[in-house]
């Protein structure tokens, strides 16, 4: 397992679902509504939207609130701005980690997440401390029931693709952000709209974890980031074998 994905973790994550639902569909309510009022309210034209509001139909909600979300900001106030900041820091065992965010209140923000990191073992780094050791890509996820993974890599091959991913319960296509949105578009057409498609920060240079006790400190700082209301996203750059991480995550 390497990195560490907020809505992927979310979505994917045993046990906590109940728990997390109202809070991930406040994050994602969030970033349609930011997503239309950078780009515009037409999800065929705008990338970040169309991939928001997926994520949200793959999450069940309700494409009333979808619509809300989207008129929500699109007016000439500034009242409820909503800033988008994206804070780099170190966590245990020397790992890389790249949090987003999105808040009304920039200061409120950056002490939560400062407190957060010295809290749990980790340090809070000045813009460009670690953004080297990531390179950003855009991921489209689809289950596996969709195809069989012969016929689902012969269709996407087709297109401009970096990679395709054959995990445990999905198919990854992982794509440039210039091909994002073209390669989604190809896919909906066949696939229907896919379980999770996002702009991720994706880790290059990767810290191997191979202490239990390290692990477990990384993870607790990871998940109360994330934790955090205004935090979106969440990533480190850290590798575990899984029989570490079953040991760190019981």
């Amino acid at each position: 397992m390497a990195g560490h994905s907020k809505f992927k973790n979310i979505m994917h994550r045993k046990g906590a679902q109940d728990k997390k639902r109202a809070k991930l569909f406040s994050r994602l309510i969030r970033e349609i509504s930011v997503a239309a009022k950078i780009g515009g309210t037409d999800p065929d034209s705008n990338p970040r939207l169309r991939a928001a509001v997926n994520n949200a139909l793959s999450s069940n909600m309700a494409k009333d609130n979808i619509q809300k979300a989207i008129n929500k900001n699109n007016t000439n106030s500034d009242n409820d701005q909503i800033l988008e900041i994206i804070y780099e820091g170190f966590g245990p065992g020397g790992t890389a980690i790249i949090i987003e965010s999105m808040t009304d209140n920039k200061n409120r923000s950056a002490s939560e997440i400062r407190s957060t990191f010295s809290k749990y073992n980790g340090n809070l780094g000045i813009s460009g401390s670690v953004k080297h050791n990531f390179k950003k890509i855009g991921i489209i996820s689809y289950s596996q029931r969709v195809d069989d993974f012969e016929s689902f890599f012969e269709f996407c091959a087709n297109q401009n693709v970096d990679d395709i991913q054959e995990n445990d319960d999905t198919y990854d296509v992982i794509t440039t952000l210039e091909s994002f949105h073209n390669v989604m578009v190809y896919l909906e057409e066949k696939y229907s709209f896919p379980k999770l498609s996002a702009i991720e920060w994706r880790p290059i240079n990767i810290i191997n974890l191979n202490d239990e006790e390290t692990a477990k400190k990384l993870f607790t700082l990871l998940d109360k980031l994330e934790d955090l209301d205004d935090v979106q996203t969440v990533v480190s750059n850290f590798n575990i074998d899984e029989k570490l991480l079953k040991k760190v995550i019981q």
